[in-house]
């Protein structure tokens, strides 16, 4: 049961989170990494074109990174689309974490390890960025979007910390609770619609558009 937005008087951004890879599965801290998708997370991308082809869409940006790209792709072959590559919507840059998982980061950056759990709004992994370097370059590139598209739908295909951090930026939510408040699974799908009296949450993390067989799959 995919979820539509039947008016598109006002712009709406569907928020598109990429399909899995090897790092969503096992949870390892993966931003600058540029894995594939797994065989699943190609399936997830193909369902989600399956079941949001038939909307009418605007536009479809994309982060630049293999899996971004991948999962972006499906959507936009069925809806004759030229995907929009931007690098505001990268994923946060682990730094020294990239690669490694939450234990051995904690067993060996401890003490930034605990800033950036506290506060990840101005603690940074280690070498890499803080929520508020994130919302800065992302907002960019929804600024530009709203600037474009004054109505219909604009899909925006990113990561994990990135797609949490925007919808905190739009509604309000302290930026350093991105990761408390704002649960987003792999190929998820959420939508904001841009009206009158600013942005307004439609739904968040939604993927009923995947078969049960991929909704069921371990991982973040």
């Amino acid at each position: 049961m995919q979820i539509f937005i039947s008016s598109i008087v006002s712009l709406i951004i569907y928020l598109l989170r990429h399909g899995e890879t090897t790092s969503s599965r096992t949870g390892g801290y993966c931003g600058e990494l540029d894995p594939e998708l797994t065989s699943a997370g190609t399936k997830m991308a193909e369902a989600f074109a399956a079941a949001y082809s038939s909307q009418p869409w605007k536009a479809v940006f994309a982060s630049p990174m293999r899996r971004t790209i991948a999962t972006a792709k499906p959507l936009c072959q069925a809806a004759n689309l030229e995907m929009q590559l931007r690098d505001g919507l990268k994923e946060i840059r682990y730094g020294k974490w990239e690669g490694k998982s939450s234990e051995e980061v904690k067993r060996e950056y401890s003490e930034d390890y605990v800033s950036w759990l506290t506060e990840p709004a101005w603690n940074p992994p280690t070498g890499g960025e803080t929520a508020t370097e994130i919302a800065s370059r992302a907002s960019l590139v929804i600024s530009e979007i709203e600037q474009t598209y004054k109505d219909g739908n604009v899909l925006v295909v990113s990561h994990k910390a990135t797609i949490r951090i925007i919808i905190c930026s739009l509604l309000g939510i302290d930026l350093g609770r991105y990761r408390d408040r704002i649960h987003m699974p792999v190929a998820s799908v959420s939508a904001i619609k841009f009206g009158d009296r600013g942005p307004l949450l439609e739904f968040l993390g939604d993927r009923y558009h995947l078969p049960e067989e991929l909704r069921s799959l371990p991982g973040s």
